[in-house]
């Protein structure tokens, strides 16, 4: 998905729209936001651990995350930017 129609979405659906840089290798351990997010990778890549079970997302790929999920975070050695929506509940 491209930057535009994604960030279109966003708008459209009610998200606030944020960029987001993460440094190399950096981790966030388990943990969960009081909004639903999605975010689009723009650059690096992040790694998303959710039940048990970790997802690799790069440039071009995007996720959901609904409000209140556990999940983890860990970015890969290039770092990551990315664009989220976030949306209260």
């Amino acid at each position: 998905m491209d930057r535009a129609t994604f960030e279109a979405a966003l708008t459209r659906e009610g998200f606030e729209i944020v960029s987001i840089t993460m440094k190399p290798d950096g981790v966030n351990p388990e943990h969960v936001h009081p909004f639903d997010a999605r975010l689009l990778v723009l650059d690096g890549e992040i790694t998303i651990t959710r039940d048990g079970k970790a997802e690799t997302f790069r440039p071009g790929d995007s996720c959901a995350m609904p409000a209140n999920y556990p999940h983890a975070e860990r970015v890969g050695p290039q770092g990551v930017a990315y664009i989220a929506g976030r949306r209260a509940v």
